[in-house]
């Protein structure tokens, strides 16, 4: 999973003339790395198993919308060499419009998914924000840099490195609630779920 809580600061840094740091008093810095403290994070691991428990939903969405269009495809190869050159043209522009209507569905499905993992991290990223200005501010840090992502700083000083503080900082602060999950979502006309499969006892 991508770092949602910080972009590095060293591009920013970069950006100011030399001389500026010569006549400024030494400044203290310090590095994380938010993909070790997101994974870390109290509650990232039950947001995760959330998220992939409501995303089975849309999978099996999203399989009978493939398998629909599967069918009216076969139906239409069977059907094509008995068809008048006019029914053949109906029925290519009914399979065209089926096909950018699922298509159409399966966007909004992976976009409902991205706003809720987005939901899902939020109260998480708010604490590791939180957790790192507290960080910041107790240890007299000018900069705290990520490195999860940046391909720029190629050696450091390990004992820079406050990641591990964050962490037990986190597990001090109120374990974030997970958003509750949005309602129903709509399907297509003429897409019917399939039934929930039963296990045998």
């Amino acid at each position: 999973m991508r770092s949602l809580i910080l972009q590095s600061a060293l591009a920013l840094t970069i950006l100011v003339p030399a001389s500026a740091f010569a006549q400024a008093a030494p400044q203290k810095i310090a590095f994380v790395n938010t993909n070790l403290i997101l994974q870390s994070a109290p509650g990232a691991t039950e947001a995760q198993a959330t998220f992939n428990k409501e995303m089975e939903g849309f999978g099996k969405e999203v399989q009978v919308l493939t398998d629909s269009l599967s069918k009216l495809e076969q139906a239409y190869q069977k059907d094509a060499p008995t068809l008048s050159p006019a029914a053949r043209e109906n029925r290519e522009r009914s399979l065209l419009a089926k096909r950018d209507t699922f298509a159409e569905r399966a966007k909004t499905l992976e976009q409902q998914a991205e706003q809720r993992q987005m939901e899902l991290m939020e109260p998480i990223r708010d604490n590791v924000v939180k957790a790192l200005e507290d960080m910041r501010m107790e240890g007299g840090y000018s900069f705290i840099f990520d490195v999860a992502n940046s391909s720029m700083i190629v050696a450091a000083d390990k004992n820079l490195d406050i990641t591990d503080r964050v962490i037990a900082r986190l597990r001090t602060m109120t374990k974030p609630v997970a958003a509750p999950a949005a309602g129903p979502t709509t399907r297509p006309a003429g897409v019917q779920a399939r039934p929930p499969r039963t296990t045998p006892p």
